[in-house]
């Protein structure tokens, strides 16, 4: 039996190719088009190929309202900011050492900032407001004399809220600072216009708008160039600021991508407004639903969610049917809540409870109610299954055992009830909340909790069910919360029957 693809809703990690791009791709991987190097313009095949790279730059340009000759293409949005970033505050040392940006900006902006960091910058991290929003008047007044760079993100990848990044450049130009934006969730899915922004440097990517992963581009203003180093060297390809040979394929790939964007960039943003809001009605009358970065400007394409009561991890693992992430896809494997959440305020239960809900050009209405019977499904199952659930636990009497450890607000919280009689327990009920490993062993423990005494209550060791279980060691401490409540039960067992 085949198992059938999960429906995917996670646009804002990465989308699908659009047909017309591979094709495009295709044409240049096995065809005429692609045979040059474009930097042997020597030859008819390596100026074919220059002649394709510079049809595709212009498609690029054209989606922000640059000149083709402002394009530096790059691997991608990571290379487009750590050239921004790490080349701006080099070239500009001469003139002052401090850098401002914000706590909400992707890991390819503070990883670079944090490197600078040791290089004898001073860095100032901005807080954003519970919407999201970077207030500009918290941007005029960090600047400083030695000020020589901001990089604030246009549209955030984990909440989708847009920037007042025109606010915040009139702020940057008239006191002379270079101004960079991340836009990789921005082309493609919001209106840009690059000249009638006062942004000196942007980064972008092909991935993100439906163009093959590995390519992106950097805008540089042409007045900013000079005040702009590179970071590799080697080759002088891209006026000197991104040296390797250009791949023809992706590049090509990357302007067919921008072309379909910039000329369905209306309609298709009207269209995904509906299903965000489609999914948003759906999810909020579950009750005890945040959407993070309600009350700002977001990007239609994505929603992100927090539900009250309910571990994130294991909700995410029951929603088999759905690809969606926790967050940015860049920290998707880490156990710790996003950053950005946490910036905005939210706990870190309420962070970790999130999901984020990305969707686009191939995205439908009923994919769209798929999704939302799915959560509501998990949410309500979780919610049941937590200790919260019920209220906080009978006394324990001659005939019932009730103990817990963990509780409200804590990583982990696990209650056991117990109907006992002859000095024996005769059915074991339980309740947790915590990741799908712990909720397992509860339930594992809880089965084979017939037939024992007080003195034997607990089947084996903690290390013994991570065993039986496949419980990943960094989870290890979490069982100790099983344990302690199965001690908690010894504890309150009565003296006699």
């Amino acid at each position: 039996m085949t198992v059938p693809e999960p429906l995917y809703l996670d646009y804002a990690a990465t989308t699908p190719v659009d047909p017309a791009v591979a094709a495009a791709m295709g044409s240049c991987l096995a065809g005429p088009d692609g045979i040059g190097n474009a930097s042997s313009i020597t030859h008819f095949f390596g100026r074919r190929a220059a002649e394709r790279i510079e049809r595709a730059r212009g498609e690029v340009a054209a989606l922000i309202g640059a000149a083709p000759g402002e394009i530096v293409f790059t691997s991608g949005a990571t290379e487009s900011d750590n050239l921004a970033v790490l080349g701006a505050a080099r070239a500009n040392a001469h003139r002052g050492r401090h850098i401002v940006s914000s706590r909400i900006e992707h890991k390819a902006v503070l990883d670079p900032v944090k490197r600078l960091e040791k290089e004898g910058f001073a860095v100032t991290l901005l807080p954003p407001d519970r919407s999201g929003r970077i207030d500009p008047n918290i941007v005029s007044a960090a600047l400083r004399a030695d000020t020589v760079l901001v990089s604030i993100m246009l549209v955030n990848n984990e909440i989708g809220v847009i920037q007042d990044i025109a606010s915040i450049g009139d702020l940057c130009r008239a006191r002379g600072v270079l101004f960079h934006s991340d836009a990789a969730q921005a082309a493609g899915r919001i209106p840009i216009d690059v000249h009638a922004l006062p942004v000196d440097l942007m980064s972008i990517t092909a991935h993100k708008l439906y163009g093959p992963k590995g390519i992106g581009a950097l805008y540089v203003r042409s007045g900013a160039r000079a005040r702009l180093q590179p970071i590799v060297f080697g080759g002088g390809q891209e006026n000197g600021l991104r040296p390797g040979t250009l791949p023809t394929h992706q590049i090509a790939g990357f302007g067919v991508a921008c072309d379909i964007a910039r000329r369905s960039l209306g309609a298709e943003g009207a269209r995904l407004a509906g299903l965000r809001e489609r999914l948003w009605q759906g999810l909020a009358s579950l009750g005890g639903v945040h959407a993070n970065g309600e009350g700002a400007p977001c990007v239609p394409g994505i929603l992100n969610v927090s539900f009250e009561g309910v571990e994130g991890e294991s909700l995410v693992a029951g929603l088999c049917e759905l690809a969606v992430s926790t967050g940015s896809a860049c920290n998707s494997a880490s156990a710790e809540p996003s950053y950005v959440l946490r910036a905005l305020g939210r706990d870190t239960q309420v962070a970790q409870s999130s999901l984020r809900l990305s969707f686009g050009r191939f995205s439908l209405p009923q994919h769209i109610d798929v999704a939302v019977e799915a959560i509501r499904r998990e949410v309500t199952r979780l919610r049941a299954l937590s200790p919260a659930s019920e209220p906080a636990g009978a006394p324990s009497s001659p005939a019932q055992v009730v103990g817990e450890a963990g509780g409200p607000g804590r990583e982990v919280w696990i209650r056991f009830r117990l109907s006992i009689g002859d000095g024996l327990v005769k059915a074991a009920l339980f309740k947790a909340y915590g990741c799908p490993h712990t909720l397992a062993v509860a339930a594992w423990v809880a089965e084979r909790l017939r037939g024992r005494g007080r003195a034997d209550l607990a089947p084996g060791t903690p290390a013994e069910w991570a065993e039986a279980l496949a419980v990943p060691v960094e989870k290890l401490g979490r069982l100790l919360v099983v344990e302690d409540a199965l001690a908690d039960c010894a504890r309150h067992w009565p003296e006699r029957e």
